[in-house]
């Protein structure tokens, strides 16, 4: 199978069904891996309160409002590195074009990592409402089963399998089957948020609800190493997930244009619908300590379980409210279960297009054009880790969900950073490009990069994590979340050691090399360097961005798209394919 570098908007296929997605189904998948009913349910609480001590408390909404601004700023990054190269490794393949081969397998083993991960907590809340949303059809007997921790991983393992298939049997079936869930999950939530701001105002709430103030969305009276650094890695999590949208590019009509949109409109959705919420469940329920308060670490696991009941209360209605609000929580972790395989697939994919993996995860469907290997791999792994988890203790689950914000604050800011490097002698080109492809992109990883930094420290804590009986949830005396977090990143650079012993050529920039986004002659051959400093690629024939150095007579190109650039104006004007696009190169 062959790799091509793309040499102008159009992307090289590797099997992949192009053109299955447009924009709404892109938004769709981007919003639906993200999970939304299941994320605030599951670290709503732990944004809150953290080891039964506030954390962020009321101001949680701020702390979802500011983890929204490096979202946004990496966005932009994918939108722009996409723009690029529409390849569905994303981070993958943008960090080694940046950085070279040993950051980007990193990059990509964190997007691999941190999916497996989050996958236990997706199967074991999936296991968990299936039972939940059966008993509350009139079978109390099997809503028994929710908390019996065998039946719960069994009906999770199901799960598993099942959106595995679905995922195997083709993209457009995974994107219909997401427009009826996700829809489920969003009516639900704005119902959810509805009814508890209309008891707050009104004065039909608890004695212990809290009316909303605009003081609320602003964190920044809180202390940033102990508090905001370890909050927003937990909301972050709440975000993860729109780079799904990136990630299905080669599947996408325009994937040089529509999944970066996609991507953007994503984090925006997310923005309005998690600040609802979060206001609506802090105000309805408080922050206290004890009962439904979001302060009880009791709740921390399942906000809306312990809010439920007394928002909705014993009526017919209120019945039926809670019965939807389960059914909310179960199709977003279903639907979420089945949107994490899809970019650990593509991923994989890539790195093995690219002979970063074992070439047998490139292998595609002939009739379902979908990763085979890649994703049967994914499931069967996901499952193996979810076994292993809850052998050991159902307490390390819960550890999860700060741990994939550490392998999540990893990748996406190294995204950002691999904008800025592969775009670094043409930002100047136009103010837009320095603010897009430069400042953004900066700031999202410089932002993320405090937060891993800051939040490791936190996580490290023996005493940061408490499990339902007051014992410290930690391995080897260290906090959970951060051995997990920092342990499979070390895990990953042993496999890439391995692979580098035997098959080197990934290794050797032989099969994906490093470039940027230079100017060239148009006519002249396009040398891309394997090895060499980082300014190795600027060349006899390499354009400055300011053309300064444009020979008389000579019309200069984009190394990247083929587009000629206006020596007046100094920007890009779409064109033909010019010869002086980058050569093919095979995998």
């Amino acid at each position: 199978m062959s790799a091509t570098v793309p040499a102008s908007r159009e992307v090289d296929s590797k099997g992949l069904k192009g053109g299955a997605l447009g924009l709404l189904s892109s938004v769709v998948v981007g919003v639906a891996s993200t999970a939304p009913a299941y994320s605030l349910a599951a670290s709503l609480g732990f944004i809150v309160a953290s080891g039964g001590a506030l954390l962020a408390g009321v101001k949680a909404p701020g702390i979802v409002l500011l983890a929204f601004i490096p979202m946004y700023l990496i966005a932009v990054a994918y939108q722009e590195l996409n723009k690029a190269e529409p390849d569905c490794g994303t981070t993958f393949t943008w960090a080694t074009r940046a950085f070279g081969p040993i950051t980007g397998w990193m990059g990509g083993w964190g997007i691999i990592v941190a999916d497996v991960i989050v996958m236990a907590n997706l199967a074991q809340v999936a296991g968990s409402y299936s039972f939940t949303f059966i008993g509350g059809l009139g079978f109390p007997g099997v809503a028994d089963l929710s908390n019996n921790v065998f039946w719960s991983t069994v009906a999770g393992l199901l799960w598993i399998a099942i959106m595995t298939w679905i995922c195997y049997r083709g993209i457009e079936i995974s994107a219909r089957i997401q427009y009826v869930l996700l829809s489920i999950e969003i009516i639900v939530l704005i119902a959810f948020a509805a009814f508890a701001l209309i008891r707050v105002y009104t004065g039909t709430a608890e004695p212990y609800s809290i009316v909303p103030t605009l003081d609320w969305f602003n964190p920044f009276t809180l202390d940033f190493g102990s508090v905001i650094a370890p909050a927003m890695l937990t909301a972050i999590f709440i975000y993860w997930g729109w780079d799904t949208a990136v990630s299905v590019n080669e599947e996408t009509a325009d994937p040089a244009k529509t999944p970066g949109r996609a991507a953007i409109i994503s984090t925006v959705l997310l923005l309005v619908t998690y600040a609802l919420v979060a206001v609506a469940a802090v105000a309805f329920a408080g922050v206290g300590t004890k009962g439904i308060g979001l302060g009880n670490e009791a709740n921390a696991s399942d906000v809306f379980s312990a809010i439920g009941p007394q928002l909705f209360g014993d009526s017919v209605i209120g019945h039926i409210l809670l019965l939807l609000l389960a059914a909310s929580i179960l199709t977003s972790a279903s639907a979420s279960t089945q949107t994490t395989i899809l970019p650990t697939a593509r991923t994989a994919l890539s790195m093995a297009v690219y002979k970063a993996i074992p070439k047998n995860f490139a292998r595609i469907h002939p009739k379902f054009l979908t990763p085979t290997w890649s994703t049967i791999g994914m499931g069967i792994v996901s499952a193996a880790f979810y076994l292993i988890f809850t052998l050991i203790s159902t307490n390390l689950l819960s550890a999860l969900i700060g741990s994939i914000g550490l392998m999540i604050a990893f990748y996406y800011g190294l995204t950002g950073f691999a904008c800025v490097y592969f775009y670094r002698k043409t930002l100047t080109s136009s103010f837009r490009h320095f603010v897009m492809r430069g400042l953004f992109p900066l700031l999202g990883g410089v932002m993320l990069l405090a937060v891993f930094v800051y939040g490791l420290i936190q996580f490290a804590a023996p005493d940061w994590l408490v499990d339902d009986k007051g014992k410290n949830v930690t391995i080897f005396g260290i906090g959970a979340q951060a051995v997990v977090g920092v342990g499979g990143l070390v895990i990953g650079a042993v496999l890439m050691l391995i692979w580098w012993w035997r098959q080197p050529d990934f290794f050797r920039g032989k099969t994906l090399p490093r470039r940027s986004d230079d100017l060239v002659l148009a006519g002249g051959p396009v040398r891309v360097p394997a090895f060499g400093l980082p300014d190795s690629g600027r060349m006899a024939d390499v354009i400055a961005p300011d053309l300064s150095n444009l020979p008389p007579g000579q019309t200069a190109v984009d190394a990247v798209t083929g587009e000629e650039v206006d020596e007046a104006t100094d920007d890009a004007a779409p064109g033909p394919d010019e010869p002086g696009s980058t050569p093919g190169h095979q995998a």
